[in-house]
């Protein structure tokens, strides 16, 4: 019997661990690069981050490239429709600012609520 997709909602992605590979991990934490390699570390399906505004060059959304790099699915929500450091309300109210070509061949879609891209997930890859 296949594993049923779990879904993880971490305040900060240092909580995931080894037995979250192939979660949906929904997180208040930015999108940089330190982030990007706890999520690494854990292997979900698809990681959400908070954009936290882009940053100086880039760097709230350096996770994207950065697990695109090792055939992850990211996204980030935007700074504006969430709070940095909660998953709750990533989950609750966050819109999708930008996705990773991972996530993309997943069928997510920029602008979607993260509600919505994990219901996609749930819906499109029962077990």
């Amino acid at each position: 019997m296949a594993k049923q997709l779990s879904i993880r909602v971490v305040d900060s992605i240092t909580e995931l661990n080894g037995h979250d590979a192939g979660c949906i991990a929904i997180s208040g934490s930015h999108g940089g690069l330190s982030s990007a390699r706890y999520a690494l570390a854990a292997r979900p399906l698809f990681s959400v981050f908070n954009d936290a505004g882009g940053g100086l060059e880039a760097a709230g959304l350096a996770a994207l490239a950065y697990l695109q790099n090792h055939s992850l699915a990211a996204a980030t929500v935007a700074h504006s429709s969430a709070r940095i450091g909660e998953a709750h309300s990533t989950l609750a109210t966050g819109e999708i600012s930008a996705l990773n070509a991972c996530a993309l061949a997943l069928g997510l879609q920029n602008h979607w609520t993260c509600q919505q891209a994990v219901d996609f997930l749930l819906t499109t890859r029962k077990g």
